[in-house]
Order: structure tokens, then C-alpha cells, then sequence
């Protein structure tokens, strides 16, 4: 896809891996639209950093658990710009057992309906539009809680239902791409240890001891958390040089899943053995 004069929704935008997201999609000349909630003490910041790389950009404040409001949002895009190319879907609520402790009805609600819930709300709604730009891509994200569960280092990050969630978004990235085909390509991007998603930058970082810390590190193979920017550069990858991909995931991760594990080396064997 040439990115140059499309639009793209860029769910979760305000901090972090959304706005690098964003910004990344704005410099390749997408005109974007931004959404946000919470987090507004951020806000000035957001729209200094578009304001001064002159975007063509849309921040909208919306609570996208209210689902009525959500088809109002597709109607301001359509008057606005006519069309909608890129959907990204960035949000999700998780309950780190570090920060929340044991669960409360209310926590467990809110992951379910901002994961999963609005998720699907909004590819609902962006469908027709998207169908109809005709070569259109949606990108999910979501975290290798789906897969290793709150167990092993990240049992501090975590818990039992953000987990089951995100395992989730698998099975709409792969009902999405049936739905989409041949015009809309979905896919799936999920990720690991991340500043300003479950590492630095945020509180739940800090409560963690210096040796649990290390731990969750330590078994990651590359050796460090990753960054926004490269979130933004596999977002850009999917939707812009991988027109046969669809209905995939690619795990993100620096290896998290397989483990900090090492592989030790060939034994010499028995001297005149078969």
C-alpha cells in the first residue's frame, strides 16, 4: 500500500505506542485521526509534537467503552476526509497484580470491555468504510499475555483476565480477515515487554524490586524491553509491504516467549558410537 494521502484511525493515541504510531503513519504523509480518553495531562504535548511536524492530524477525545458514540466517530471521518484506509486498533486496559492486587469486579470489567469490547465495536463500524477504499489494512495490538499467561516473571505484569483478553484478539484477527478479504487485510501484532506499555516508563515498572526487574529481563534474549519506535516500524511494516499477509500474527517480543533459556553445547558423544 503507498501510504502517501490515506487515513488512518490510530485508537489510543495520546502517550506512548500510539502516538509513535501516529506520528510514524503522519510522517509517511497518512493523514490521521487520533483518538484519546484519559491520560490528558499528556494532551499538550500530543498536539505539540503533531503541530510541529504539521500532520494532517484529527485528535478526538472519546469513550470508546460508550459503543453509541462510536459510529458518530466513523460519520466525523467520512465528512472530514471522505475515506478510511488504516485502522489501528491500540487499546486495551491491563491490571498488573503489582498495581491492582487481587481482582475487583469493576478492574475486570474494564480490561474485557476496553480489550476485546471496543476492539470490536469499532472494526464493526469502520467496515464499510474501509471496504470500500478497497485495499485497506487493519493492524491489532495486543501482548504475549495471551500466550504465557501470568506466569513466570511476568506473573508481576500480568494477570489472569488481561491475559485471556489478549488471547482473544487472536480469534478476532482471524475471523476480521476472513470478514475483510479481498479488501481489507488484518492482521495481528503482539507484543512483549515494551516501554511505556509494561516496562519503563511506567508505575507499575517502578514497584517492581530490582531483582524482579532484572528477572523479567533477564528472560528476554535480546536483552532489554523494546521501544515505541519499533512498534511503529512493524505497524508500518504490515500495512504498507505485506500485501499477502493476512489474518497473522507477528510476536514482537525479542524473544520473550522462548525464554532466557540457553543452548548448551553439543556433547562430545561415545568415541566409535553409530
Amino acid at each position: 500500500m503507498k501510504l502517501s494521502g490515506k487515513v488512518a484511525l490510530v485508537l489510543g493515541s495520546i502517550k506512548g505506542i500510539g502516538r509513535e504510531i501516529g506520528l510514524s503513519l503522519a510522517e509517511s504523509g497518512v493523514r490521521v485521526v487520533l483518538t484519546y480518553n484519559d491520560w490528558e495531562e499528556h494532551l499538550p504535548e500530543m498536539r505539540s509534537v503533531f503541530d510541529k511536524f504539521g500532520a494532517d492530524a484529527v485528535i478526538e477525545k472519546i469513550d470508546l467503552l460508550d459503543t453509541d458514540r462510536i459510529q458518530g466517530l466513523m460519520d466525523r471521518i467520512r465528512d472530514r476526509f471522505g475515506r478510511l484506509d488504516i485502522l489501528v486498533n491500540n487499546i486495551e486496559r491491563g491490571g498488573w497484580p503489582i498495581v491492582h492486587g487481587p481482582y475487583k469486579r469493576p478492574q475486570w470489567d474494564l480490561e474485557m470491555a476496553t480489550t476485546l469490547r471496543a476492539k470490536w465495536w469499532v472494526f464493526d463500524k469502520a467496515l464499510p468504510m474501509l471496504k470500500a477504499a478497497g485495499d485497506a489494512a487493519v493492524v491489532n495490538i495486543s501482548s504475549i499475555a495471551g500466550v504465557v499467561g501470568r506466569s513466570g516473571p511476568a506473573s508481576y505484569l500480568f494477570n489472569d483476565g488481561y491475559a485471556a483478553a489478549n488471547r482473544g484478539i487472536s480469534l478476532l484477527t482471524e475471523t476480521w480477515a476472513r470478514i475483510g478479504a479481498p479488501q481489507v487485510r488484518v492482521n495481528e501484532i503482539m507484543l512483549g515487554i515494551f516501554e511505556t506499555r509494561n516496562a519503563q516508563g511506567t508505575r507499575g515498572w517502578n514497584l517492581l524490586t530490582e531483582s524482579q526487574r532484572r528477572a523479567v529481563i533477564d528472560h528476554i534474549p535480546l536483552g532489554r524491553a523494546g521501544t515505541p519506535g519499533e512498534v511503529a516500524m512493524a505497524v508500518r511494516f504490515v500495512i504498507a509491504d505485506a500485501p499477502y499477509m493476512t489474518g497473522s500474527v507477528i510476536r514482537l517480543d525479542g524473544g520473550y516467549v522462548l525464554g532466557g533459556e540457553e543452548v548448551a553445547p553439543m556433547p562430545p558423544g561415545v568415541e566409535g558410537g553409530s
